[in-house]
């Protein structure tokens, strides 16, 4: 066990729902603060009930936290709640824009009850001009062409995972690791903000500066010229498919020498330039060859010679994943329904050890008692 853990002792309320703000306190929540969720009364968080894609959102992001429930249209849970974060070092939120400012609950408010606190709001843009637009990981895929990159040509597609409202929810994180830092100096909190979309702008910032430097617009990535010759998704013999890459001239010779075919050897393939140069043509020549064998063979062809590659999985294959069973890298939970399940760990080790499981998934108000009670005790006119 990691002991202490990094942000022992940093008390967080959480105001988040759906993806964005539920990843940044599951961080921070992992690292050892003490994490809040305040929930609406009654069934709590509506993201607890969504379905279909949104099923899996609220247990994959809310171990490690507690839960109260306070109604903040009510004026004595009002009161509660702005004692409670006078006791917190950050509150985090990702509600629409004044939406928490309109309830008394914004940041000047709430700093000049509590000068250290660190409040983050996670909105779909950052101060300009679209500041009051709503924003999905969606739009924001659209608006800073990721989702023009990752779908064939004419033909825009999402990212099969919510990774502008994860990624936007870890730097969020990031930004309160900083505060923290800067409040050992200052003495003082301070607002912060994380924009979905110019975390899709950070995603995309690699294709920018090739259009910059080219002058060449990029095109989508099922259909780009690639920089390297083999670096593709192949048909097994036994209907697997498995992606291998090819990236260096000694990864091509050992290729070359482990598959053992001469229609390899051909001086038009002798550097990797000539190789990329020769897509065309080299995808289907190894496409015939690779079909040959199965899945597994060509595993162990690749992983003995030190190539890079990989069977074509699906997410739920990784319950099952030997690496991540074994290294740690599945945390167990149990479902709202009581079903034992596994969930990825943050992808971070400290001294060689995982983040564990402190707290499991949270019911609604269930920390009320603990986090709450001493606080309305205190309220003025409290039976004593």
């Amino acid at each position: 066990m990691i002991t202490p853990l990094p942000l022992a002792g940093i008390r967080i309320v959480e105001f988040s729902h759906m993806v964005m703000g539920p990843t940044c306190g599951l961080v921070l929540a992992d690292l050892g603060a003490e994490v809040i969720k305040i929930e609406p009364p009654g069934k709590g968080d509506r993201t607890r009930y969504l379905t279909s894609s949104g099923t899996g959102f609220f247990p994959a992001f809310s171990r490690n936290k507690k839960s109260v429930q306070l109604d903040t249209d009510d004026a004595d849970d009002i009161e509660t709640l702005k004692r409670l974060i006078d006791t917190a070092d950050v509150l985090l939120e990702n509600f629409r824009p004044g939406g928490l400012e309109a309830k008394g609950l914004g940041y000047a408010a709430l700093s000049a009850r509590n000068p250290r606190l660190i409040y983050l709001s996670l909105k779909g843009y950052l101060p300009g001009p679209y500041e009051n637009r709503t924003a999905l990981d969606e739009v924001v895929q659209m608006q800073s062409g990721l989702a023009y990159m990752t779908g064939p040509p004419g033909r825009p597609l999402r990212a099969g995972a919510p990774v502008n409202d994860m990624m936007g929810g870890m730097f969020g994180a990031i930004a309160i690791m900083g505060a923290l830092r800067q409040r050992e100096a200052t003495g003082r909190g301070q607002h912060l903000q994380s924009g979905l979309f110019e975390n899709a702008a950070f995603l995309v910032s690699t294709a920018m500066l090739q259009q910059a430097m080219t002058g060449q617009d990029p095109t989508p990535m099922p259909a780009g010229r690639r920089a390297w010759g083999v670096y593709d998704v192949f048909n097994t013999k036994d209907g697997e498919q498995i992606f291998i890459g090819v990236v260096t001239e000694r990864q091509w010779e050992i290729f070359l020498r482990e598959l053992n075919e001469p229609a390899l050897d051909n001086p038009d393939y002798a550097t990797n330039t000539d190789r990329a140069k020769r897509r065309e043509t080299l995808i289907p020549l190894v496409q015939t060859l690779l079909i040959k064998h199965d899945v597994a063979a060509l595993e162990a062809m690749c992983e003995k010679a030190g190539l890079p590659f990989s069977r074509i999985a699906r997410p739920w294959d990784l319950f099952e994943d030997p690496h991540l069973k074994a290294s740690g890298g599945l945390l167990p939970i149990t479902l709202p329904d009581g079903q034992p399940c596994t969930v990825p760990a943050l992808p971070i080790t400290f001294g060689g050890e995982r983040l564990t499981v402190r707290l499991p998934l949270p019911t609604p108000g269930q920390h009320d008692a603990e986090i709450l009670g001493p606080l309305r005790a205190e309220a003025p006119g409290a039976a004593e």
